[in-house]
């Protein structure tokens, strides 16, 4: 396409917030879009996030004929490299018009600084963690996106392949339609496995305390179950202090379900929270003057029919024995009382099949898939 390309290194508060802004432009109108907050943007592309203690990071933004036209963040996760032996440029934060030259410009713009930084393979789109955004949608293009994902145009994926990009990892996201009643099997399973293990159901109806208690041991758990997956890093103890103080004092303790051992150990934990998606929607990005309105309710649940799984995290040595099921057989009745209909799974690598095989008694849809793409530079 016709037109005058120029690019420009974020530096600033003014860029930053241009950066931030573009895909609202670009997503107007959009019923599937869900914008993010502007203001946890800010905080997760400053300094304010723990994660830059460890990353490198540079944007950009392309203009044609002076209008913003595509941003670009390039990441490198030291912590990530050393931890898979890679040398890795990551690139995040991509948005652009349907022009193969936009694209162009912003993904041979990292590729340079990459090298520059002695990096010989470029990946994406993938955030500073397993906590930010990762992975084109190729699939699901007709489906609201929750808060913790991606929704980007079909020609996306179409623009990275032409560039030569190759799939390195699909994630797979399903609705999971809450049962009337806890599945027979659950029940089973739920009473053969807490008889064997001495496995224990806890709760909180106090936020402090649940802090107090866990909030530690349930992001080591994290660390621990997620360890294998496609790209993780563990979570450094000033992240998750960052965690710890940002998300569990918001959640409805109701939707929090821990599993221990009798000695008080952590060996599971699911957490989840009714869909913010169409109160981010109306809130477009702002909290003020009315945009926390719309996400307390939501919080609320007050006639939210979805729900987002933020968490399922089980024990390595105790995955595939069950507790999968403790957990639901505690949280179904949970969730039909606060009147959901779904649960969004959110992204699961789709070489998981301990993930995948616990939702093999709900009736589900396989409606989403993203892709993160890698070439070597």
């Amino acid at each position: 396409m016709n037109g005058k390309l120029t690019i420009k290194k974020i530096s600033g508060k003014k860029d930053l917030k241009k950066f931030i802004l573009f895909p609202f432009k670009l997503y107007k109108n959009n019923k599937y879009w869900i914008p993010p907050l502007i203001s946890d943007e800010i905080k997760t592309l400053t300094a304010a996030n723990p994660a830059h203690d460890f990353c490198e990071v540079a944007m950009w933004l392309v203009y044609k004929n002076n209008e913003p036209a595509g941003r670009i963040a390039g990441i490198i996760n030291k912590r990530a490299n050393e931890t898979w032996n890679s040398k890795n440029v990551r690139f995040g934060w991509l948005d652009f018009i349907d022009d193969i030259a936009v694209s162009q410009l912003l993904v041979e713009t990292v590729t340079d600084w990459g090298k520059s930084k002695g990096m010989t393979n470029i990946c994406g789109p993938l955030g500073f963690t397993d906590m930010d955004y990762e992975g084109t949608l190729i699939e699901g293009f007709d489906q609201i996106a929750t808060m913790s994902t991606i929704y980007n145009y079909p020609y996306y994926a179409h623009h990275l392949e032409t560039l030569g990009f190759e799939k390195a990892a699909d994630w797979i996201e399903y609705k999971i339609f809450i049962p009337e009643s806890i599945p027979e099997k659950h029940k089973r399973i739920t009473q053969i496995v807490q008889n064997k293990f001495g496995l224990e159901i806890k709760k909180y109806s106090n936020s402090k305390k649940l802090v107090a208690d866990y909030g530690q041991a349930i992001f080591d758990l994290v660390n621990e179950a997620y360890a294998p997956l496609y790209g993780y890093v563990p979570l450094t103890q000033k992240q998750i202090d960052y965690y710890i103080k940002s998300y569990l004092p918001m959640i409805n303790l109701k939707m929090i379900t821990l599993i221990t051992d009798t000695a008080g150990n952590l060996l599971g934990v699911g957490i989840s929270i009714p869909s913010l998606a169409k109160a981010l929607q109306k809130s477009q990005g702002r909290l003020l003057p009315f945009g926390w309105y719309h996400l307390l309710k939501a919080l609320r649940a007050k006639n939210n029919k979805v729900l987002d799984l933020l968490i399922v995290a089980i024990k390595p040595e105790y995955q595939n024995k069950g507790i999968n099921a403790l957990l639901f057989s505690d949280l179904i009745p949970v969730y039909q009382q606060l009147g959901f209909e779904y649960a969004e799974s959110n992204p699961e690598l789709e070489i998981n099949e301990k993930v995948q095989s616990q939702w093999e008694y709900f009736k589900t849809v396989q409606h989403k898939r993203r892709r993160a793409f890698a070439k070597k530079i």
